[in-house]
């Protein structure tokens, strides 16, 4: 399998923890969505990805692009090592809380929206910081409500599932922007739990070829 990846996505960095948990081989290939003007922006890119986004999976003839499907195709086709429980109904609150985080908090506050806000709009730094902050916080209080039920180490229980996937690479964007997270215990503790896992670090975005 190939990934095409930019260290600080945390989309990409979400595929990336899967990956590994997985015990799945990948080739990354790096995409930088800044240098050159952005090089997800390619013709050659483009061909392989019309959305002009990364993540990107080959897996052999077949090309998936979106985070959320590349999650759901590798819990699909490699089960050995399962990140969906059994039980239908926490299924499905694992899939909400992954929702939350790649459908309401993500999209607002990815690079091509702050490049947007800044170079068309005309927004200041300190506006585009308060962008960032409104919408990092209004996400963590519903992701916090939504873990008080929760038990265990993870999101949902004592074994890691798709929502820490996505939990740990939106958390490490919101203290990258310095955003304050400590209304958020669960949050936090489930965070640095992860941290101290090699399938999380070796994904961490530090630790790839593209780091900068």
């Amino acid at each position: 399998m190939k990934l095409y990846s930019y260290f600080r996505s945390s989309a990409a960095y979400r595929v990336r923890i899967a990956l590994n948990l997985k015990g799945l081989s990948t080739e990354i290939i790096p995409v930088h969505l800044v240098k050159n003007g952005g090089e997800q922006h390619s013709d050659a890119y483009r061909q392989i990805n019309p959305s002009e986004l990364v993540p990107t999976l080959i897996d052999e003839n077949f090309t998936l692009s979106q985070s959320m499907s590349i999650l759901e195709y590798l819990e699909e086709s490699h089960p050995e090592i399962t990140l969906l429980p059994a039980d239908m109904q926490q299924r499905a609150l694992i899939r909400t809380f992954c929702q939350s985080i790649a459908c309401d908090i993500h999209p607002l506050n990815n690079l091509r929206v702050l490049q947007y806000l800044q170079r068309n709009l005309k927004v200041t730094d300190e506006k585009k910081d308060q962008w960032y902050a409104h919408w990092i916080q209004l996400g963590m209080q519903s992701l916090e409500a939504q873990l008080q039920q929760s038990n265990g180490q993870f999101c949902f229980g004592e074994q890691p599932t798709l929502a820490d996937c996505c939990l740990i690479p939106q958390i490490y964007n919101a203290k990258r922007f310095n955003i304050d997270l400590s209304g958020y215990p669960k949050i936090e503790a489930i965070y640095q739990h992860c941290l101290t896992l090699p399938a999380f670090l070796q994904a961490s975005p530090e630790v790839q070829i593209d780091a900068n």
